[in-house]
């Protein structure tokens, strides 16, 4: 009696995870039907020449998707090289030289930054970090690297530098708290084992923790890409929200997600809602696509 109660326990568990799982699958399959048919009316007035277009002009009913390509990638790309180091030290000093009582109020302290509003960080932006990077850290690097053509242009506070720093400090808490979780897991002996041949602290850190854990970092600088890619309210508040491609960062520009929530509410045209779509299924599949590169990552690195 109590064996056959058990199997069908069993059973009715794995019925429900497999419903569950079909459920989520058909919900992905779902986002993307709604997401071709939306943009399929642009799909076949444009084609993929939509990719490479700079003109974006809803007037004329004129649209390229190449200026938000570009704005998406370069401040998440900007973000990364600043958050990823920044998310590696912190925890590797929560684990590594904190105290076990300490660390535990840091590391709640750190990952309480993630549950702040993304509208709570534009606002900061705007009235602090703006005018930062205006007054102060522009005319420093003007100064120091204006040779550069990234540092070169005037600037107003608002554009591609300050987006990027603004989501640099919203990714941080993400990649530091799976770096945290991953250097947590390294056993006691293999860091004794390291320090034993000799080695001193930064020699164990980067042998014996920061090696073996590299396939992690790299899936924790993925998730904080993704977040990156998709944020919204923040970036539109800071970017200044023009569709230009400049080689200066502290030119405005535009984002896929940022003209989608300045855009969608006011288009007028069924072509210009269905431009946005496409806009929506071009961020999608990069999303996709950066998880699926992520993916490859943590593959090479298993078999390695």
């Amino acid at each position: 009696m109590i064996k056959l109660k058990s199997k069908t326990q069993d059973a009715l568990l794995f019925y429900i995870l497999r419903t569950i799982a079909v459920v989520v699958i058909a919900l992905l399959l779902g986002i993307i039907f709604v997401l071709l048919h939306s943009a399929w009316p642009s799909i076949k007035a444009n084609g993929l020449s939509f990719l490479l277009r700079k003109e974006w002009n809803p007037v004329e009913d004129n649209y390229g998707a190449l200026p938000f390509i570009f704005g998406t990638l370069i401040t998440s790309f900007i973000a990364l090289l600043i958050a990823t180091p920044v998310s590696i030290l912190i925890a590797l000093f929560i684990t590594e030289y904190l105290p076990k009582s300490f660390s535990r109020i840091i590391s709640l302290l750190v990952e309480m930054v993630a549950a702040i509003p993304s509208i709570v960080f534009g606002l900061w932006g705007i009235f602090y970090l703006a005018p930062f990077v205006k007054n102060t850290l522009a005319p420093f690097l003007k100064l120091h690297f204006g040779f550069i053509p990234l540092f070169q242009g005037p600037s107003f506070g608002i554009g591609i530098l300050t987006a990027s720093l603004i989501l640099s400090i919203m990714i941080v808490p993400t990649i530091s708290s799976i770096c945290r979780s991953i250097f947590e897991l390294v056993p006691a002996h293999q860091k004794e084992a390291s320090y034993a041949l000799g080695s001193t602290k930064y020699e164990m850190i980067k042998l014996a923790i920061i090696s073996p854990s590299l396939s992690g970092i790299s899936s924790a600088v993925v998730l904080g890409l993704g977040r990156a890619l998709g944020e919204t309210m923040a970036v539109t508040m800071l970017i200044g929200n023009t569709p230009l491609i400049s080689t200066s960062v502290f030119a405005p520009a535009a984002t896929m997600a940022s003209v989608m929530a300045n855009e969608y509410a006011d288009a007028n045209t069924p072509l210009h809602v269905s431009s946005l779509c496409y806009l929506a299924l071009i961020l999608f599949l990069v999303t996709f696509l950066a998880n699926l590169f992520a993916k490859s990552i943590v593959k090479s690195f298993s078999r390695g």
